[in-house]
């Protein structure tokens, strides 16, 4: 679910496998954290323009996790501009095609996250920095699946993975995020955090209210915009 590598699979998906599963989910893209670091780390070794780099990192990000996330972005952009009727975003969102604010939101998402990424591409510690925020944006799920978010579906992974995550864990998770991108810089680190931690909960607020919960299509809106203002939050000051 959170990346293409291969892994034993899980016949049965029970509420101790769901909150493992979320809780660890930033440890689980690792794999895709290094690739991205690595990219960028190699980009500074060659003559090829930041830019360019930072766009094979977003490839391989999006490669090594099947476009997943990005798909569920354009799924809640195109769910949130279709209808104000609950059951009509729901079927938009479930449809698969990509509207015309779903095609937007990519594009402005991997378009900030370029960017972004771009100033990264200078010397081996902001290389990991890069690595280092894919997977903390991982820790959105701790948002989207914490006890009080209740799903929008009877049925899919918002049923399977919502109310997993203790309200505590979430709290406690991004505080010592926060506490951890002090390491970075001591003032816009923890800035980049917070500002992330409050658009997914804006997120999470705003598909409560026109969808009646979260989908599985939220949980990868969450991660990509958590990923795109930490990158954004963060560029220059590594």
């Amino acid at each position: 679910m959170l990346t293409a590598v291969p892994v034993p699979a899980v016949l049965r998906v029970t509420p101790a496998i769901a909150t493992g599963a979320m809780v660890l989910a930033p440890l689980a893209v690792l794999p895709l954290g290094a690739a991205v670091g690595a990219i960028l780390w190699a980009g500074t070794e060659t003559t090829l323009p930041p830019l360019a780099v930072a766009v094979l990192a977003i490839a391989a990000l999006a490669l090594g996790s099947r476009a997943l996330h990005l798909d569920g972005l354009s799924d809640v952009a195109d769910g949130l501009t279709a209808s104000y009727d609950r059951e009509r975003s729901l079927a938009v969102m479930k449809s698969g095609a990509a509207g015309p604010a779903g095609v937007v939101a990519v594009v402005l998402v991997l378009g900030a996250q370029a960017a972004a990424l771009a100033s990264y591409v200078d010397d081996v510690r902001s290389a990991v920095v890069a690595g280092a925020l894919v997977c903390a944006a991982r820790a959105a799920l701790w948002i989207t699946c914490a006890s009080p978010v209740r799903p929008a579906r009877p049925d899919g992974l918002g049923a399977t993975f919502t109310r997993r995550v203790p309200g505590w864990w979430t709290l406690l998770g991004w505080a010592g995020l926060a506490a951890a991108a002090t390491i970075v810089h001591p003032w816009r680190g923890p800035l980049a955090v917070g500002l992330a931690f409050l658009v997914v909960v804006v997120l999470v607020v705003r598909a409560a209210r026109r969808f009646g919960g979260v989908t599985g299509d939220v949980f990868g809106a969450a991660i990509e915009l958590a990923l795109t203002t930490m990158l954004v939050g963060l560029a220059g000051a590594v």
